[in-house]
């Protein structure tokens, strides 16, 4: 690059500000929480009286969600599916970019629980990675009604036997590993996002690499040069996603928290113009065939977009 077109602003410089408008993000975040926390309390007891809320919402989720649910899932979900909550509940004093999404089901012919709640925790590595993490829920499937076909257990119990200190090639792993080839992402279903897991990070790591960063940052700001400039380039972990069966469920997390959890009136609304018109149209078609056709049969109700 020649001196005419060299860049006068420091990389430093820009990082710098890329760690301020993250400050503000989060303390946006927070804001935002607070605000709004008694105006979910209220939505909560206007929406336990309407019929069916939460199955109408998942109904008409964005494509971020809906492409992850089976037709198998969408059943269970459309008819036992009875509550939803998101917390960030690490707040006041945590990181909100923390959650826990909450489910609630009725009785039903796939599992026992009642409440199945995933927490995601935002976590620093050592390495200067920083996600979000969780660990496999535990779902009590019905004999021969396990959606997920074994791999939610296998994956908790790959998890079980690394808290122990087994990190070899373990019989669960190699279960699990033959599941995942035979299933492949596609045939996925919805619940093997209870499973996800993330690196494993202690509460140490998190919390001398929260401090690491912080002073970093700090000696960024005062124009001073860190080694950790030069050397933050994350260790590449080749077994990091190996036994995720489902990679992507933190970005789904994400998307229930900040899109389908706060814009949940607007998909219901939806919703019910969906029906409105399906009802129109029925009505349109019925005027039409009402001459001669006493003896067929109605036509099918509209297919859920689930």
């Amino acid at each position: 690059m020649s001196a005419e077109n060299e860049i006068p602003v420091a990389y430093e410089q820009l990082e710098e500000l890329e760690d301020d408008f993250e400050d503000v993000e989060l303390e946006m975040l927070r804001y935002q929480h607070k605000l709004s926390k008694d105006l979910y309390a209220r939505r909560e007891k206007v929406i336990a009286q309407i019929p069916h809320f939460w199955p109408l919402v998942i109904e008409q989720s964005p494509p971020d969600i809906d492409e992850y649910i089976q037709p198998s899932d969408a059943g269970l979900l459309m008819n036992s599916l009875t509550g939803l909550s998101v917390e960030r509940f690490e707040l006041p004093d945590g990181d909100p970019r923390s959650i826990a999404i909450r489910w609630e089901f009725s009785e039903n012919e796939h599992f026992e629980n009642r409440v199945l709640e995933k927490k995601f925790y935002w976590r620093n590595a050592k390495d200067g990675w920083a996600g979000l993490v969780s660990e496999p829920v535990e779902i009590k499937w019905k004999p021969g009604k396990d959606l997920t076909n074994g791999m939610l257990d296998l994956v908790r119990q790959v998890y079980k036997d690394e808290d122990a200190g087994n990190k070899g090639e373990t019989e669960a792993k190699k279960k699990l590993k033959a599941q995942m080839e035979s299933t492949g992402l596609d045939g996925l279903s919805f619940f093997a996002w209870f499973g996800f897991r993330g690196p494993k990070i202690t509460d140490e790591e998190h919390k001398e690499a929260t401090k690491k960063e912080e002073e970093r940052r700090k000696a960024r700001k005062e124009g001073k040069k860190t080694d950790d400039d030069d050397q933050m380039e994350e260790d590449e972990d080749e077994d990091e996603y190996e036994w995720e069966i489902f990679p992507t469920a933190d970005d789904l997390a994400v998307c229930i928290a900040e899109d389908l959890w706060p814009g949940a009136i607007k998909y219901f609304m939806a919703a019910q113009e969906q029906e409105a018109m399906s009802d129109l149209d029925f009505e349109d078609d019925s005027d039409e065939d009402m001459d001669g056709d006493e003896g067929k049969e109605d036509p099918p109700s509209k297919k859920r977009k689930a």
